[in-house]
């Protein structure tokens, strides 16, 4: 990712904070539109679950421009989610229902650019905790 590019992240993840509860929600909620079998993957509340999320996005985000700091806890999370059952294909799916949330959370400044953007930092993320997760098998 350029520095462009993650400051598009970061700035358009500004406008998703306020509404972040309804954001996760959409994103579950498309999630599972797209994959009804990965409802079988979350044991606990789903509003919990959504918090954790944000609050993960959160942390991704805000340290992109400091990759040193993130990676570590993100090759954790994707150790973590082996455990959970997620096998390396279904981060493609998740991809799609976070960039569908995006869109819709942010709307008319969901531009290609920004889009474009969130593909890369997805693709830095899903990548590392993939690269992780193989680690485990």
């Amino acid at each position: 990712m350029n520095t462009d590019q993650i400051k598009l992240v970061q700035n358009s993840f500004e406008k998703v904070r306020p509404i972040s509860e309804t954001a996760a929600e959409l994103f579950y909620k498309r999630l599972f539109e797209l994959n009804p079998s990965f409802k079988s993957l979350f044991k606990r509340d789903m509003k919990t679950q959504g918090i954790m999320l944000m609050k993960m996005l959160d942390f991704a985000v805000t340290g992109l421009d400091e990759p040193d700091k993130i990676v570590p806890t993100i090759r954790d999370l994707g150790k973590r989610h082996v455990g959970y059952g997620v096998k390396e294909e279904y981060y493609e799916t998740v991809g799609e229902a976070l960039l569908w949330t995006l869109k819709k959370g942010i709307g008319e400044d969901f531009t290609q650019d920004v889009k474009e953007a969130w593909v890369e930092a997805y693709k830095l993320l899903s990548d590392t905790m993939k690269s992780a997760a193989r680690e485990v098998d």
